[in-house]
């Protein structure tokens, strides 16, 4: 899309280096197979600048961060709000959303700084849910976390699943919805997670299979294939390792199934495939094993989270 901007951008055979020429850009009608906040906000940013309006068109609403941000700094800026979730085949607003899926739209704007206050990142925060949720006698608050809802897909699935969980003081900051995260040990049910909500928890779905092993019933997550394309296979990954702990979980094309409840046995080294999310998610099984694992290459947890160990460790 940023080369149909007028963006001039050379590769060597589609891997880095990158070299970037800077270059007077025409704003597009982009329409994207895939829901990604990464090319999405790549395209707005790009359009901040662009002459004539530029519009990005997703099947399904991912993350709008971005949008947030620019809306709350004075860019002109039409996007689907957070009341408005959108669905393909739904219409919310002529204004924010096309018939062929959700819209955002920008014109080449002059921002201003401002003060911006960042509340916790509810994928951090997904590993505590988990564990609050599955380690016995448990009750953890998580305080200050985002709640955005093209984030918050987590909190619905444990809903979903009879999770003890509650929202206190919620409030917004800087634009964005965030408050305080109750978490209690529950007696979950499986349940099938797919379609529209598979963008606003795409990357919490290692933790929930996680979570599934835990749950009574056959709990099947579909749509999910992107998984392919992150730091791992986190399909393969998930379920090879799981499995290595003692889970009941199938790999699919497009996600797994997990027969629950199962007390993993443990005693085994898993292997994070140098991937941060797969090992967290990976430690939290462990809490539940009947016998300590090891967990090869964990360092690679500081990508994202380097107080994960201290902070579990504290409780």
């Amino acid at each position: 899309p940023l080369a149909l901007m007028g963006a001039q951008i050379k590769s060597n055979d589609g891997c880095a280096p990158l070299e970037i020429s800077g270059q007077t850009l025409t704003g597009i009608d982009y329409t994207s197979k895939l829901a990604s906040a990464q090319v999405k906000s790549a395209v707005l940013l790009a359009g901040l600048n662009a002459e004539g309006k530029t519009a990005f068109t997703e099947p399904f609403l991912s993350r709008n961060h971005t949008e947030i941000m620019l809306e709350y700094m004075g860019a002109q800026i039409i996007f689907p709000h957070q009341e408005d979730i959108c669905h393909w085949e739904e219409s919310v607003s002529p204004a924010r959303q096309s018939g062929r899926g959700c819209t955002v739209e920008i014109e080449k704007s002059v921002i201003e700084p401002k003060i911006i206050e960042i509340p916790g990142d509810i994928s951090s925060a997904a590993y505590f849910i988990a564990a609050g949720l599955i380690v016995p006698n448990s009750k953890i608050i998580l305080k200050n976390v985002g709640l955005n809802p093209t984030r918050t897909g987590i909190l619905e699935v444990v809903g979903k699943m009879g999770g003890n969980v509650k929202i206190l003081d919620k409030k917004t900051v800087s634009g964005e919805d965030a408050g305080d995260i109750e978490v209690k040990t529950s007696d979950l049910k499986a349940c099938t997670i797919e379609g529209e909500i598979i963008p606003r928890l795409i990357d919490e779905l290692p933790v929930i299979a996680v979570i599934a092993t835990q749950a009574q019933g056959q709990t099947v997550i579909k749509n999910a294939e992107d998984l392919r394309n992150k730091e791992s296979d986190r399909i393969t990954a998930v379920v090879n390792e799981l499995k290595k702990l003692g889970a009941d979980i199938e790999e699919t094309s497009d996600g797994f199934i997990i027969n629950g409840k199962t007390s993993l046995k443990g005693g085994a080294e898993a292997d994070s495939y140098h991937d941060h999310r797969l090992a967290m998610s990976l430690y939290v099984a462990g809490l539940v094993c009947e016998k300590e694992i090891a967990i090869g290459n964990f360092e690679w947890v500081n990508i994202s989270f380097p107080e994960f160990e201290r902070l579990f460790a504290a409780l």
